[in-house]
């Protein structure tokens, strides 16, 4: 039998556990339903800890299997964007007092991580927009 008839039987039996179990915390008085959720927050655990171990064993399978120098200066070029948008964000754009005084933990450090994540999802966004123009730009081009 082959791993995806497998794991497809694997994630049919969860998925029916998972609901059974929300049936009985649904159907139960307060007190079992809380002390059960806690029992179920176990079993998400470790079915989180499954799926990413599956994830990765096939990430990793899928990266030998192919052309590793590309994957390679994908991820690369990856997080070439994410410390050019990191090393560009200031971090002091953002007057921090009102947060402050309203009891948010947030410092000039968080505000910089904050940044750099928007100025990495812009660029991101500006490449992706700018290849779907350029291969369609191409597509037309070449008939």
């Amino acid at each position: 039998m082959g791993l995806h008839k497998i794991l497809k039987i694997v994630a049919f039996a969860l998925a029916i556990i998972g609901a059974i179990f929300a049936l009985m915390i649904m159907a139960g008085d307060e007190e079992s339903a809380q002390s059960m959720s806690g029992n179920i927050l176990y079993v998400a655990y470790a079915v989180l800890a499954i799926v990413l171990a599956l994830v990765l064993v096939f990430v990793l399978k899928g990266l030998f299997a192919g052309n590793i120098k590309k994957t390679l200066i994908t991820v690369g070029a990856f997080l070439a964007v994410i410390l050019i948008s990191y090393g560009i964000s200031s971090g002091t754009d953002l007057d921090l007092k009102p947060f402050i005084d309203k009891g948010a933990d947030i410092t000039e450090s968080t505000s910089k991580t904050v940044g750099a994540g928007l100025i990495a999802f812009y660029i991101l966004a500006f490449l992706a927009i700018a290849s779907m123009l350029y291969g369609g730009a191409k597509k037309i081009f070449n008939k």
